[in-house]
């Protein structure tokens, strides 16, 4: 890899790992969610768009293939930010990271669901056992301290990271990205923004509220997405989405740092069986083997697909190869 290479992948392997700190800081303000999303979808929707006309043709894409791009929108976007967003007013940012790190792992499983006929063989089928114990292992102790509820919003934005890419996969892949990722991040904005006004806080947040909304729009989303496209223009898709394995370390290491997070065995430990397990379960395998489609938030992955199968399928969520918009 080249030295652009590694300065993208590592611009890449923190932007989509530190989304998790900022969603943190702004519910503990506390903004709602409806704000938070509103604004983040808001920023990267006027970044991108002007991008989208310059290509041309964005209107025809749209009246095109607006079906798919609305049901894009609401499962790789709208629903699952909203729902990661909600979650993170219980749980910690490094667990938020860690449970997202397994929409590889779903999106294997969800890959099938939509007609996937190839073997998983036994190297993918350990990798879901190992996830699925990782997710156990990080899950329980919340479930018992009351926090089901907020378990279950990570859950659903897992489900909507690990589902999205299949669709634009399957629907959009003659879709310019970013005549996809900008009209859906428009979208989104429009429905939150009635919300958002009806929860406006009544004085202006910290600034250190402000930069982590400021960072979410701009940095982990907009600058995020047009960093994924060269990094894929440099490296391929297939090792672009290695970066899917670096995001979790980056959310439990800048929880700990800049929240002061405990670092737990238990965390160590569910970080491991899930790292594992994603790669077990998206891994080839000779005739078995295979990319797993995955996903935010992505993120993204995706399949892959946020992220999550980035470069087969979509954290976080796109078209064409399927690039995530981010977790």
């Amino acid at each position: 890899m080249t030295a652009r290479g590694w300065f993208l992948f590592s611009l890449m392997g923190v932007v989509w790992g530190i989304p998790y700190l900022m969603i943190k800081v702004a519910v503990d303000a506390p903004l709602s969610p409806s704000m938070v999303v509103f604004t983040r979808c808001a920023l990267g929707a006027v970044l991108l768009l002007p991008f989208a006309l310059r290509q041309g043709g964005l209107t025809r894409t749209v009246r095109t293939h607006w079906r798919p791009m609305l049901a894009f929108a609401c499962i790789e976007i709208i629903g699952p930010w909203f729902t990661l967003t909600d979650a993170e007013r219980h749980l910690s940012s490094s667990t938020a990271g860690l449970l997202i790190a397994g929409v590889p792992i779903v999106g294997v499983l969800m890959a099938r669901f939509f007609g996937e006929t190839e073997r998983l063989g036994a190297r993918r089928v350990a990798g879901l056992a190992l996830g699925l114990a990782g997710v156990t292992v990080l899950t329980v102790p919340h479930l018992t301290g009351g926090d089901a509820r907020s378990l279950a919003e990570v859950l659903l934005t897992v489900l909507g990271y690990a589902t999205a890419p299949l669709i634009a996969a399957r629907h959009l892949k003659d879709v310019p990205t970013l005549q996809l990722t900008a009209p859906c991040l428009a979208l989104a904005a429009i429905v939150y923004a009635p919300a958002a006004a009806l929860t406006w806080p009544s004085s202006v947040p910290s600034p250190h509220v402000l930069a982590s909304l400021a960072g979410l729009g701009v940095i982990c989303t907009a600058v995020a997405f047009v960093a994924f496209l060269e990094l894929i223009k440099e490296v391929g898709p297939t090792r672009s989405t290695v970066i899917t394995y670096v995001n979790p370390a980056v959310a439990v290491a800048a929880g700990a740092l800049f929240l002061g997070e405990n670092l737990t065995v238990g965390i160590a430990v569910a970080f491991t069986l899930i790292l594992a397990g994603s790669v077990l379960a998206t891994a080839g395998s000779g005739g078995s083997g295979g990319s797993g489609g995955s996903s935010g938030s992505g993120e993204p992955v995706r399949s892959a697909v946020p992220r999550e199968a980035m470069g087969s399928a979509v954290p976080g969520g796109s078209a064409g190869l399927g690039e995530p918009v981010g977790p």
